[in-house]
């Protein structure tokens, strides 16, 4: 009786273990304000790329605003150097840069690479 209540105990803690890791594990996020997005075609050429920098999970574009979400895999950074880079190619001008708190993964909608 005493294995098998233990062995329920492990069970239980690995279980929390690996779900709080699932939970608290959040990608890495970017909010960009691009100058010059004007059109659709502008956005895909902006996402475009993007989503050719290594890591880049997810890119969302308001055209409106100027605003670029960019969301990286686990573990994966993007610098504002390649992101300047990336927006000059595409035409436009990068006007700010900055890391920004993202949810869990799973927890919101958007266009996914």
């Amino acid at each position: 009786m005493k294995f098998r209540t233990f062995t329920q105990r492990m069970a239980a803690a690995l279980s929390l273990v690996l779900f709080a890791t699932t939970v608290f594990a959040a990608p890495t996020a970017y909010q960009l304000r691009v100058d010059g997005l004007a059109c659709p075609f502008c956005a895909y050429g902006i996402e475009k790329k993007l989503n050719a920098i290594e890591g880049v999970q997810r890119i969302d574009v308001d055209i409106a605003s100027g605003a670029v979400a960019v969301t990286m895999a686990e573990g994966a950074t993007l610098d504002e150097a390649a992101a300047k880079k990336a927006v000059k190619e595409a035409g436009f001008s990068l006007r700010k840069f900055e890391q920004v708190q993202s949810a869990p993964q799973g927890a919101s909608a958007g266009q996914t690479k």
